[in-house]
């Protein structure tokens, strides 16, 4: 079992410490039985406070991992059977991005010479 934390108390990082090992900072790594792992995986969700939290454990089957999120931005997703991690997607469209030409682009169009095709269109 592997439980990931992000901005999470200390009380919550210092409760599974008695758990579980503490692999890397936020990253907890143990075997515990599926009992432990429901009452700790409540304990996150009760002590979390703001942070978000990812768990990662064993079970039977084909995969033979599952998944929980808690104020996550991946969301596990059951396809066929198969749980992959569903990534939100980026906007293509920044609302704050400012439109049109920039002011380098339009001095660089103001002094390419016209081709002689662009002044018959104009007269």
């Amino acid at each position: 079992m592997t439980v990931i934390l992000t901005s999470c108390p200390p009380g919550l990082r210092g409760h599974l410490t008695q758990w579980l090992l503490e692999f890397s900072a936020g990253v907890y790594v143990g075997h515990v039985s599926t009992r432990v792992r429901r009452r700790l995986w409540a304990r996150v969700i009760g002590m979390a406070g703001p942070g978000r939290a990812l768990m990662v454990y064993q079970i039977n089957g084909e995969q033979r991992l599952s998944f929980e999120a808690r104020d996550h931005h991946w969301t596990p997703v059951d396809l066929d059977g198969i749980t992959l991690m569903c990534r939100p997607s980026e906007p293509v469209f920044n609302a704050a991005m400012p439109t049109g030409w920039s002011k380098a682009a339009r001095r660089r169009f103001g002094r390419r010479p016209r081709s002689p095709t662009s002044r018959s269109k104009e007269k």
